[in-house]
């Protein structure tokens, strides 16, 4: 590959969600002068408040359960399984997780270990049904797994009444029993020269979050399964006809993104010590922007769920100074993510049409 190639791909891999970011900045500052509010102020509040060491920690903290659940939707993409059910998976599988937890008292790495575990049985088993109803019944994965959702709220919500804990401990914090020291994954920050005295904690789920990305990445690209999982994806009529079985991978895809969006709640359990009703939501369905943003790709996950976490993070500081209206936030969101997938098509485009030149040019060439 010469260097204008490379030049030239890498500049067609960053365009769509570079561009994607400035025009949201240039039409959310549109939005802005329109409400009256100036852009410039509003744009420096959100970088000062941002570059604080301790907002950092709570943007990561933020951003590790969505790279989770980014990467466990980015496991059905590939497979050309749109996954929505992360939602509903994580949530029961935290429920389960903490119950257990809170149920035994075990050596630390075992009781981490079992939390770990129950977390991403009950999320690959949820996450099956959706992949049963689709290889035995032809039910759409997109239709099964929405309506699962519901479900799984409905039983977390029992469920929480049922396993709530009993003693005195439950006048004070509503939710399941609490969780011992051992089974708790310490945090990061034990290092006072790099992290001072901040109020929050570096969630330890992070090391999770990378193992996740890690295994993800080696487990698609350099795997005889990750390859046959691609080629499904791409192109089931010929993965089938060279020897691929469609429906064992899709069952196998659907029961590992499940497994992996079972630990998507793990950083709520680790920093509660429980269950409780007031569980963090909604990390399932950005998990799937951030997928979109990042194109299935783990390091791209990574900086859209950073993206994402600033933004909320900038929502939140936007309320207090009242420099602007903090909905702000979320109307960047949305024309970051629909500009983004809008550039991907379009550089898709860009690219058959080069590769047919290309190949059109060749063919003269012979001739």
């Amino acid at each position: 590959m010469t260097d204008d190639s490379l030049r030239r791909r890498i500049f067609m891999t960053l365009a769509a969600p570079v561009g994607a970011v400035l025009l949201s900045v240039v039409f959310s500052a549109i939005v802005l002068l329109i409400a009256g509010a100036n852009p410039f102020a509003a744009y420096a509040d959100m970088f000062e408040h941002a570059a604080k060491l301790e907002t950092q920690v709570s943007m990561i903290n933020r951003a590790t359960p969505l790279y989770i659940s980014g990467v466990a939707a980015a496991i059905g993409f590939r497979m050309n399984l749109f996954n929505i059910g992360v939602e509903g998976q994580y949530l029961l599988a935290a429920i389960f997780a903490a119950f257990v937890g809170g149920a035994v008292a075990l050596p630390g790495v075992f009781h981490i270990g079992l939390i770990l575990l129950v977390a991403m049985f009950v999320g690959g088993m949820w996450a099956g049904v959706a992949g049963l109803l689709y290889t035995q019944r032809g039910i759409n994965e997109v239709i099964s797994t929405i309506m699962l959702n519901g479900v799984a709220l409905g039983l977390v919500a029992a469920l929480v009444k049922e396993w709530q804990a009993k003693g005195d401990i439950a006048i004070v914090k509503v939710g399941t029993e609490p969780i011992a020291d051992s089974g708790i994954i310490p945090n990061l920050t034990f290092i006072p020269e790099l992290f001072g005295d901040i109020r929050n904690d570096l969630t330890g789920v992070l090391v999770i979050a990378i193992v996740v990305g890690i295994s993800y990445h080696v487990l698609i690209n350099r795997t005889v399964f990750g390859y046959d999982l691609r080629a499904s994806g791409a192109n089931p009529f010929a993965a089938r006809a060279g020897g691929i079985p469609p429906k064992r991978m899709v069952m196998t895809a659907m029961l590992m993104s499940g497994a992996v969006g079972g630990l998507v709640g793990m950083a709520e359990i680790m920093d509660k010590g429980r269950y409780n009703p007031n569980f963090v939501g909604y990390l399932g369905f950005n998990g799937i922007a951030v997928t979109l943003l990042g194109r299935n790709h783990p390091a791209g996950i990574a900086l859209g769920a950073l993206l994402w976490a600033f933004l909320e993070a900038s929502s939140n500081i936007l309320q207090v100074t009242n420099t602007a209206p903090k909905e702000i936030a979320d109307i960047m969101k949305g024309v970051i993510l629909l500009s983004t997938v809008i550039g991907y098509e379009v550089v898709r485009r860009i690219r058959v049409r080069e590769e047919a030149a290309r190949t059109a040019a060749r063919l003269a060439e012979v001739a």
